[in-house]
């Protein structure tokens, strides 16, 4: 039977792994006629990919809509669309300003926020039966803590958030970027242009003016490399944590064994971060990277022409037998070797710089979960997903909490 791969498509994205299976046993190298794509979805082949940006090249970005392929995505994605020096230069001055101890000293505020929304999101829970827990939790924690960090105002952080959902989310039937969606793009890239200006004029402790700021051996960021940067965070930072949040809850419930295991009183938090890294592996929020091919590449007996563009498969790769044992089983007892193996997160020179805030904000939000529940039941049935071509995670999670007696 001929393979179909449409990652537009709302069917794909309910449940991708079977065809992921398929192409790995049957078409590792898979060329899509109708949209002209190819596709690797084996781990060791992605893996190496993403540590040859010279032959599989970001300078197109990293997507596969149409509107986003261009040698200006780096205007949008900042370094995530760059190379060699070029993106070498971006990444060590934004790396001046987004510093690991800048991120550690983001723990208090993650606490104080988890706390706060926990509660509120409890307390309805206890009045209605059950709360969303990504409306309540998930999607609100991670914009406000890159909020907090850039500088943006908490009056202005819905607004930034309905903003960044439109980037990422696509209408049934359109194969690229929706209108609302570049109509977002323009307004995000407005707002930060001026909070770039404000900080210029007048300097704060926030990562926007450290950003201004930051300078090595004579060489600052542009406005523009700075409105670009922000932007790729509040996308890319946001959306992959919320959906983080959400996975981890939606597998959770799935597996009651090891629900009681995670939310048994004698085990504390010591099984929360196992339960973030299997379901990183298991259900990534980054669902696939595209690439831009600058030479013939001869693999899995067939030729990928100079020019062509690559899509590759994260959260196949994460599920591939060749790497991963009972890879289609979520299992938080997964071994700390198997584990490191996994790609979400990227690997080499585009290995994701906010990996560790990521990890923080989830640690953080599930530890506090398992301190003040005992339980908890994803009503599935009613869950909504997120329709998007490169992240996957839900729009609605509908749980009942049952909290822990006093």
């Amino acid at each position: 039977m001929t393979i179909a791969l449409d990652p537009y498509d709302y069917d794909f994205h309910e449940d991708p792994y079977p065809l992921y299976a398929r192409l790995r046993d049957e078409a590792p190298l898979f060329h899509s006629e109708a949209d002209d794509f190819w596709a690797l979805t084996r781990h060791a082949d992605v893996f190496d990919a993403f540590r040859d940006d010279a032959t599989y090249s970001n300078q197109m970005g990293v997507t596969l809509d149409a509107s986003a392929w261009s040698p200006e995505a780096h205007r949008v994605m900042s370094f995530l669309a760059l190379d060699g020096a070029e993106q070498s230069r971006i990444r060590r001055l934004v790396s001046a300003a987004f510093t690991p101890r800048r991120v550690r000293e983001l723990e208090p505020e993650v606490q104080r926020l988890t706390e706060h929304y926990l509660g509120e999101a409890l307390a309805a829970n206890a009045d209605q039966g059950e709360v969303d827990w990504i409306s309540a939790v998930a999607g609100r924690l991670p914009m406000d803590v890159i909020s907090e960090m850039m500088g943006v105002p908490v009056s202005d952080r819905d607004e930034v958030r309905r903003l960044a959902d439109l980037l990422v989310h696509r209408e049934a039937g359109v194969r690229d970027v929706p209108p609302a969606g570049m109509e977002a793009a323009f307004e995000l890239f407005a707002y930060y242009g001026e909070m770039v200006k404000q900080r210029r004029a007048a300097p704060s402790e926030d990562l926007t003016s450290a950003l201004v700021e930051a300078e090595l051996d004579g060489d600052r960021l542009t406005d523009n490399e700075i409105i670009a940067f922000l932007t790729l965070m509040v996308v890319a930072g946001n959306e992959t944590t919320t959906k983080l949040l959400g996975n981890a809850l939606f597998h959770l419930s799935a597996h009651p064994d090891q629900q009681a295991a995670v939310f048994a009183p004698s085990a504390g938090t010591d099984l929360v971060a196992p339960w973030v890294e299997e379901t990183l592996r298991f259900d990534t929020s980054t669902q696939m990277l595209a690439r831009y091919v600058t030479k013939d590449v001869h693999l899995h007996g067939r030729t990928m022409p100079a020019g062509s563009k690559l899509l590759l498969f994260l959260g196949s790769a994460n599920r591939d037998e060749r790497v991963f044992t009972r890879p289609t089983d979520f299992l938080i007892s997964r071994s700390k070797e198997e584990l490191s193996e996994s790609l979400s997160f990227g690997t080499g020179r585009h290995f994701c710089l906010g990996a560790n805030l990521a990890r923080l904000e989830a640690r953080i939000v599930l530890a506090e979960l398992v301190r003040r529940v005992e339980g908890f039941e994803v009503h599935a049935d009613r869950a909504v997903r997120v329709h998007s071509v490169n992240v996957r995670g839900f729009a609605a999670l509908p749980t009942t909490f049952r909290e822990r007696s006093v």
